[in-house]
């Protein structure tokens, strides 16, 4: 059976007013035409709803059982029309943001917490990967956009803006002293234990290109999962690590690690942001995204 809602708004509106006058006040529409549509309702329904008072209409014991449901469905649909204007104005929503490590830690924490301040209504959830699993999660709609690590492998299908510059290097503690102070070849650093992110990273994936250049595989003594962990085996002299410089740079400063100079440097490369083409966002997921952009062009 086809549902004709204007009729029922009509009769939810009558049952609110006691009248079919008053009803049809509120609705801007002709006492006559009011009565039409409840009599087209209690045609459709088989059934009469209402019944003549001295003060005006009463419910049928059947129109105070329908009326009952469509009280509920008409405030339903009410708040569902609240809720979305409130995620229109930002007063309400969700965004779902992938990101790895590196990412998280480096370039969007603070965005997180300046948009938090902003919009504290809106919920944010983080889903925490790898760069290629935030490019998968993505597209498989699990994550709204993510931040990620460049570059990517090209998808016709996905947005890439690049946001912050980066740089990827080795360092190494005072065990390995003889490689500081000068200029090193790759080469040279085979003949060191080397620490190294595993090979489902996007670093590990850049690095080996870049070493591939120059004819270099690396054998590496340790692969670990997160550059943190790299960077405290390097502090204790377990290998020659590398990292992206941000996490080292605090170790650097303080001097438990030096930063080895390479004489074939390793180009620099950014963290992006990846989004589903031709899909659109969220007004709250637009949002943070344009926060993102705005804020980290000086950066690049």
């Amino acid at each position: 059976m086809d549902v004709n809602l204007e009729l029922y708004k009509i009769f939810y509106h009558v049952v609110k007013a006691g009248s079919i006058s008053r009803a049809s006040q509120e609705l801007y529409i002709s006492q006559p035409a009011v009565s039409q549509a409840i009599k087209k309702l209690e045609s459709r329904l088989g059934g009469q709803l209402f019944t003549r008072a001295p003060k005006g209409i009463v419910l049928t014991p059947e129109g105070e059982v329908l009326f009952k449901y469509i009280e509920q469905g008409y405030n339903m649909i009410m708040l569902a029309e609240s809720k979305f204007i409130e995620a229109i104005n930002l007063d309400l929503g969700n965004i779902r943001i992938g990101a790895s490590d590196m990412t998280l830690r480096y370039f969007l924490l603070p965005y997180l917490e300046e948009f938090h301040k902003q919009y504290p209504r809106i919920k944010i959830k983080v889903t925490n990967r790898p760069s290629p699993e935030t490019v998968e999660f993505l597209r498989r709609g699990i994550i709204d956009f993510g931040v990620v690590s460049l570059p990517l492998p090209s998808n016709e299908a996905i947005d890439v803006i690049e946001v912050r510059k980066i740089q990827d290097c080795f360092v190494a503690n005072h065990q390995f002293s003889e490689l500081a102070g000068r200029q090193v070849s790759i080469k040279e650093l085979t003949n060191y234990p080397i620490i190294i992110l595993e090979k489902n990273t996007t670093t590990r994936q850049y690095v080996d290109e870049f070493l591939a250049r120059y004819s270099v595989s690396l054998s590496p003594e340790f692969e670990l999962a997160t550059s943190d962990l790299i960077v405290q085996f390097a502090c204790r002299g377990l290998g020659v690590s590398c990292v992206v410089r941000n996490f080292a740079e605090e170790y650097i400063r303080n001097g438990s690690l030096f930063e080895i100079q390479l004489k074939e440097e390793i180009p620099p490369r950014h963290f992006g942001i990846i989004r589903l083409r031709n899909v659109p966002l969220t007004a709250a997921a637009k949002k943070f995204m344009e926060l993102l952009q705005d804020q980290s062009q000086d950066q690049l």
